[in-house]
């Protein structure tokens, strides 16, 4: 868990998504508020890939 906490892809996209619900909340709710939900969306996937990845790597290195 502290793999994923700790790292800067992680907290990246989770400062993206808080900058996602303002405009959520402020914004005009169009098929653009769309488009960002997904870029979030993806964008989160990725960097939870790249720390399983790193992870997995690591563990490969070990053992």
């Amino acid at each position: 868990m502290r793999k994923f906490i700790f790292n800067g892809a992680i907290i990246s996209s989770i400062f993206g998504g808080l900058g996602v619900v303002q405009t959520t909340r402020k914004g005009p709710r169009d098929w653009r508020l769309i488009l960002m939900w997904i870029s979030w969306g993806a964008s989160l996937a990725i960097a939870v890939g790249t720390v399983i990845e790193q992870a997995n790597e690591a563990n490969e290195l070990e053992g």
